[in-house]
């Protein structure tokens, strides 16, 4: 039976010009009401996981924690992905400062059973021989042990690319020929505080794919346009991104390089670089919304509020255990209520 058209019920009966006239105040309540955009946008997911070795099953925690977050293994087949790990002064003595080998050969693992050419690369911020640097963090005997080239990204041939993010004055990016070959970036920073950030975490620790030949050591010529703004505009630049963050030995106190040791004992995984270092930084004892980076981040790159994170595996407060700062007045202010003790 078909009704009359004046007895067919409204929603039947909506032309073009109503669906344009209603979707544009729809547009404009999410503008006025960002509540209800938060609500519209799906939530960005973050895996946690606690009592990790560095001679444990890596390669399955990381596998659980990417499918957990999203991640789908047949997206990778065929794929190139660079694996980004900190090698910042490294020392096989000072184990809490540089990624340990042991995650990133878990990582390369998982990546190639999912079908994903696998390479590694780095571009160390401080220190012009890569070759001492590999030798020093371990990584060159297991990349070379487990069949995974390395890149040199402090001396590979580069393109420039456009500052897709333009929060700094920079125009664009010269990028190694690996970066810009690669599908996916992968993240694979130390837990660690910043004298200057309060956090390096996985956005701060992509500094290193930005060629030492280009930018210098240890890489003025970004500091000066703003070390807030130029992370968030390399992060906005490069392909798909994902973090894999060594939280299992971390560093306290006056880090990147002369801080502390401190056991965490977790491995935290996730596909937005924003709300996995938001994640790590209340873990910390710090809040996300007051580093500056991460502030330029919000709801752009990703969410930093906890409603709009989506926590898999362990719950960030129950791994939370407050990290020693320096005592300083633009630290002061990023930490929380938890807040763990101030250091000279």
């Amino acid at each position: 039976m078909t009704l009359p058209e004046s007895s067919q019920p409204e929603s039947l009966t909506i032309d073009r010009r109503t669906l344009l006239v209603t979707g544009g105040v729809a547009a404009a309540g999410l503008a006025a009401a960002p509540w209800l955009a938060k609500i519209a946008k799906p939530k960005a997911q973050v895996f946690v996981a606690r009592n990790q070795r560095y001679d444990g099953p890596l390669a399955a925690t990381i596998r659980d924690g990417l499918v957990a977050t999203g991640a789908e293994a047949a997206k990778f087949r065929g794929k190139r992905v660079l694996l980004k790990p900190n090698m910042v002064e490294p020392s096989r003595k000072i184990a809490h400062m540089t990624t340990h080998p042991a995650l990133l050969v878990a990582a390369a693992e998982v990546f190639r059973d999912w079908g994903a050419e696998v390479v590694v690369g780095e571009a160390p911020g401080h220190v012009r021989d890569t070759e001492m640097a590999l030798a020093e963090s371990g990584i060159d005997h297991a990349a070379r042990n487990a069949g995974v080239r390395f890149a040199d990204l402090n001396y590979e041939p580069v393109s420039w690319q456009r500052n897709r993010g333009r929060r700094s004055k920079l125009d664009g990016f010269w990028l190694p020929q690996s970066v810009v070959e690669a599908d996916y970036v992968v993240s694979l920073p130390k837990m660690k505080t910043h004298h200057w950030m309060g956090l390096t975490a996985s956005m701060k620790n992509l500094y290193g794919v930005l060629p030492g030949l280009a930018y210098g050591w240890p890489k003025n010529v970004l500091h000066h346009a703003g070390i807030p703004e130029t992370v968030y505009d390399i992060n906005a630049s490069l392909p798909a991104l994902l973090a894999i963050v060594d939280g299992i030995e971390c560093m306290e106190g006056d880090g990147p390089i002369l801080g502390s040791r401190k056991h965490m004992g977790l491995v935290v995984v996730g596909r937005n670089l924003p709300a996995v270092d938001a994640t790590i930084a209340r873990i910390m004892g710090l809040v996300p919304e007051r580093i500056p980076y991460l502030a330029l981040a919000d709801n752009s790159l990703g969410p930093l509020d906890e409603s709009q994170i989506a926590q898999r595996g362990e719950a960030w407060r129950d791994v939370a255990s407050p990290f020693k700062m320096l005592d300083r007045p633009h630290l002061r202010r990023l930490l929380s209520d938890r807040a763990g003790p101030l250091v000279t």
